[in-house]
């Protein structure tokens, strides 16, 4: 028979696959009965599937999808897996990493099974790969390159799919090459930059291979070249190394530099997802920098006003209804603290963007509080050493506050002033006179 019409009839139900020995004549290749034979293919998978159910929640390479089609005891381990993380959830101690990490596993199983269900589709629109969220492109005319082989994606006639996480790029056959995780996943659980210039550690300590996908690599260019990464200081081929910039954190902080210099894929993507993390404390880093860089200096006073903004924000209807803090929402730790800064920040203050966009928020804000609102003027202070002048704010640039009752002064007044706080002294004086064991005398 032709394969053409074997396959039809195969199609149509009408020829079974255990029949080939029989229907060529070579009866001698199906030397078993059909029902043993199949007895035998389900009896093997049923041995193998408690082993293998127990290694899909523990192994890291397991979402990948292989290459032949799964069959129904691949679903029945995967929900044996998916019960055996939930049990390990309820199990493991709360707020654990060994819990975070089993519910992420326990989402990712799901996920596959999810995909597993569906066998209609020949690429899923879904595939979760070493925490990578891969969803599968619609655009076919936009050029793309493929991060795992470095070969364009052709959308037209290429099926490819890009991380939602971290953006990773690559064809469909080349999901299954894939071994580095998701880079998002190291931002959630190491949001630190590395402070050291270019640590190279030297490439024989990387045995002359690339430190991701440890291909061999030379400085003279043979067998592949090897090229450094000036944040990780490490050496990598030209696959994992594509010549891209970035700026670079330790730059910044230690020489004030924002010249980009060349990284890896891995770093590159790693950096831009960093970029606007609140995670630099430059005043423990490096506190000489506000020494020789005004437009720090500038911005942290800024920061210091807007927080003594705050409360009285929080205390306005008027300004809860206006939702005037809603304005730094991009940089919600501004409102939090006046220490913490992220790449994007000092990227901002050496661009002089930053001072522009915080100046402008700085005088809405007080424009609120000192002409626009009532009831925020009537928290304002008078200077009880001089008693005179206009009613005082905190964040007025003339103004000093008292550490110990937040009283505010004009500032000649307060250091002029040989003698302690009249508000301080009040209170202490009120103390004084109170019976110390609250009765009346």
């Amino acid at each position: 028979m032709e394969y053409n019409e074997r396959l039809a009839h195969f199609r149509q139900g009408r020829l079974n696959p255990f029949d080939r020995g029989e229907e060529e004549g070579h009866p001698e290749e199906n030397t078993l009965p059909r029902h043993e034979v199949r007895a035998e293919l389900f009896s093997e998978t049923r041995t193998q599937s408690v082993d293998r159910a127990m290694d899909l929640g523990l192994t890291e390479d397991h979402f990948s999808r292989p290459v032949d089609s799964f069959v129904a005891s691949d679903i029945e381990q995967l929900q044996m897996a998916i019960e055996e993380c939930k049990r390990l959830i309820l199990e493991l101690p709360e707020n654990s990493e060994r819990q975070k990490d089993t519910v992420v596993k326990l989402i990712h199983l799901r996920l596959k099974l999810q995909e597993l269900k569906d066998p209609d589709e020949d690429e899923p629109n879904l595939r979760v790969l070493l925490e990578h969220r891969f969803s599968k492109e619609k655009s076919k005319s936009v050029k793309q390159t493929c991060d795992k082989c470095s070969a364009i994606i052709w959308g037209l006639i290429q099926t490819w799919y890009t991380c939602t996480g971290c953006y990773y790029r690559c064809h469909s056959k080349c999901m299954n090459l894939i071994t580095k995780p998701c880079v998002r996943s190291k931002v959630s659980h190491q949001s630190e930059y590395e402070l050291s210039i270019c640590p190279e550690v030297g490439l024989d300590r990387q045995d002359y291979r690339c430190a991701e996908c440890r291909t061999p690599v030379s400085l003279r260019g043979v067998p592949s070249e090897a090229r450094q990464c000036d944040y990780t200081g490490q050496y990598y081929c030209s696959t994992c190394h594509w010549s891209d910039t970035a700026i670079i954190p330790a730059r910044v902080i230690h020489n004030w530099e924002f010249e980009p210099h060349k990284v890896c894929r891995a770093s590159l993507r790693y950096l831009a997802l960093m970029l606007p993390r609140p995670v630099l404390r430059l005043k423990e880093i490096n506190p000489l920098l506000f020494n020789f860089v005004e437009e720090l200096v500038e911005i942290r006073k800024l920061r210091q006003d807007i927080l003594l903004m705050k409360p009285y924000f929080l205390t306005c209807k008027e300004a809860m209804e206006a939702r005037l803090l809603l304005q730094l929402q991009e940089r919600q730790h501004f409102v939090e603290n006046d220490d913490m800064y992220s790449l994007q920040d000092l990227i901002d203050i050496y661009s002089g963007r930053l001072s522009i966009s915080l100046t402008e928020i700085h005088t809405t804000f007080a424009k609120h509080i000192k002409l626009d609102c009532e009831r925020c003027q009537a928290k304002g202070f008078v200077c009880e050493l001089c008693k005179e002048g206009d009613i005082l704010f905190p964040f007025d640039s003339h103004t000093s506050v008292c550490h110990d009752c937040s009283a505010v002064f004009h500032r000649d007044c307060y250091y002029d002033n040989s003698t302690t706080c009249p508000r301080c002294a009040r209170v202490t004086e009120r103390q004084q006179d109170e019976p110390s064991d609250g009765k009346a005398v």
